[in-house]
Formats: structure tokens, C-alpha cells, sequence
């Protein structure tokens, strides 16, 4: 029996046992990593340096791609150096560092809530765009969404660090993530941490009820647009995002709501990778490959690039 003053480390999950198979995924996480870098820094290039692109949509846009890169750098780097050199380790310090830049996946949530709403104004009332999303309210809204990612994860980092841990070391997780530490702890304050934790799902579950009640209300309104290229041009404006939404939510939502009866290591692995690592490496392809005015802002950047070398 141990308590969490005398712990000075954590132990990972490991993401294999065999010595070929760790080399492949610190190979793989190497590749999405590196995708992760280029695409989201192709996106905040873009956009901070396209006088085209300073629009409500792009700006939240390149919000996303900087949680993105939070993201990607706070579980990603530990969990490579892990398989590389073949050890689980991670100092208590780092786990609760790690545990607390976790707020980046907070903020995205947030962040993905946000343009959820812009997408809502732009096709339900485009009259009243400019004046319900003028730059002063973007960034009051993008601020907000940062502020409150990082009150929850100060708050629930404080909080659960201070819980005695007196149940080993060993985590069920290849990066420190809280529902993991709780596991081990066997204070009587546990139950405040579930309390928060219950806060915390009440807001989420808010936030995402409004994001589908916002694109009940959008594909109402597209499918009240009489010309076929209209529809399809608001549709597409859409689907990146919803694509996004999609992929973030639903994975999360799985991997936290399952059943325990089917909870295996690997499923928890690969949902926890799906949902953390996977996202910010897919989001610039996805909002790239269907944004026409993206995609002329990257090429008209690169051109630059190259005619002033």
C-alpha cells in the first residue's frame, strides 16, 4: 500500500509487448504526429497570413488547428518515447502536467461547439451575420472557450492530485488521463472528484445537444433553399464540420459511456487513439479537402514560398 506522497512515478500502458511491434507504433505515432505539425501549421500559415481568410469561420478554424497541436504534443511525444526505448515510466510531475494540458481536447470541444454556431448564423440568418459575429464577438467567444478549458483542467488537476493514491501505480491509459488516476485512489474525496466529473459531463452533454439541435435548424433551412447548387453549397460548408464533430464526439462518447462487460485493453487503446491522436491529424485533410477557399489560400502561400526563394 502506497499513498500519493510517496509515489514518484506512474506506469503506462504499454502499446505492445512485442519489441517489432512497439518500434511499429512509435513509427505510426511518428507519421501522425508529423501530419499533425505540417497540416495544422499549413492551416494557422494560411490563415494568419490570407487577408481573404479573416473571416469568423477561419478564425475559429485556426483555433482548432492550435488545440490540435496542443493536443497532438501533450500525449503524443511520451507515449513515442515510451515504445522507442522500451519503458512505461512517466514522473508524477509529468502525468500531472500531462493531465493538465489535457485542456486542449476541452477547448476543441468548446472550440467545435463555437463554430457549430457559426455554421448556424451563416445558413439560418445570413442577415444578421455580421452583426452577431463581428470580430470583437469572435474573439470574446474563442477566449471564453480557452478561459473555460483551462479552469476545468486547473481545477480537476488540483483536485485530483490531492487525492491519496494508496492503489499501485500501473495505469490503464498510454497517457495520464484522470478517470485512470481515480482508479487508484481510496480517499473519501474521491467522491467530490466524481461530483466534478458529473459538473463537467452535464456541461458537455449541454454542449453537444446544442450542437445537434443547431443542425436539426441548419438542414431545415437547406433544405428549404430552392436552387440545388444553394443546397449544395451551404451542405458543403457543413460537412467538414460535422465530419470533425462526428469523429471527436463519438469516440468519446463510446469511450466513456461502454458497457464494462466490454472493456478490453486493446478497444480502450485504439478508442483512446482514435480520440486523441487521430483527430488532429485528420482535421486539416478534412476541412482542406472540402473548403475551395482554404485550399486557394495554401496554394497561393506556398506559391509565395517558392517564388521568393
Amino acid at each position: 500500500m502506497s499513498n500519493s506522497s510517496s509515489i514518484s512515478h506512474f506506469l503506462l500502458l504499454p502499446l505492445a509487448d512485442m519489441r517489432q511491434l512497439q518500434l511499429l507504433h512509435f513509427c505510426l505515432f511518428l507519421g501522425i504526429s508529423l501530419a499533425a505539425l505540417l497540416g495544422n501549421g499549413l492551416i494557422i500559415s494560411a490563415v494568419a497570413c490570407g487577408h481573404h481568410l479573416h473571416t469568423p469561420m477561419f478564425f475559429f478554424l485556426l483555433n482548432l488547428a492550435l488545440t490540435d497541436l496542443g493536443c497532438i504534443c501533450t500525449t503524443v511525444p511520451k507515449a513515442m518515447h515510451n515504445s522507442l526505448w522500451d519503458t512505461r515510466n512517466i514522473s508524477y510531475s509529468g502525468c500531472a502536467a500531462q493531465v493538465f494540458f489535457l485542456f486542449f481536447i476541452s477547448a476543441e470541444y468548446f472550440l467545435l461547439t463555437i463554430m457549430c454556431y457559426d455554421r448556424y448564423v451563416s445558413i439560418c440568418k445570413p442577415l444578421h451575420y455580421g452583426t452577431l459575429l463581428g470580430s470583437r464577438a469572435c474573439a470574446h467567444m474563442a477566449a471564453a472557450a480557452w478561459a473555460s478549458a483551462f479552469l476545468y483542467s486547473l481545477l480537476h488537476t488540483a483536485n485530483t492530485f490531492s487525492l491519496p493514491l494508496c492503489r499501485g501505480n500501473a495505469l490503464g491509459q498510454f497517457f495520464c488521463e484522470i478517470p485512470h488516476i481515480l482508479k487508484l485512489s481510496c480517499s473519501k474525496s474521491f467522491f467530490r472528484e466524481l461530483g466534478l466529473l458529473s459538473v463537467s459531463a452535464c456541461f458537455l452533454f449541454g454542449c453537444f445537444v446544442f450542437i445537434v439541435s443547431s443542425y436539426v435548424q441548419i438542414f431545415r433551412a437547406v433544405l428549404r433553399i430552392p436552387s440545388e447548387q444553394g443546397q449544395h453549397k451551404a451542405f458543403s460548408t457543413c460537412l467538414p464540420h460535422l465530419a470533425v464533430v462526428s469523429l471527436f464526439v463519438s469516440t468519446g462518447i463510446f469511450t466513456y459511456l461502454k458497457s464494462p462487460s466490454i472493456s478490453l485493453p486493446s478497444l480502450d487503446l485504439a478508442l483512446s487513439v482514435l480520440y486523441s491522436v487521430v483527430p488532429p491529424a485528420l482535421n486539416p485533410v478534412i476541412y482542406s479537402l472540402r473548403n475551395q477557399e482554404l485550399k486557394d489560400g495554401l496554394r497561393k502561400m506556398v506559391l509565395n514560398a517558392f517564388q521568393q526563394q
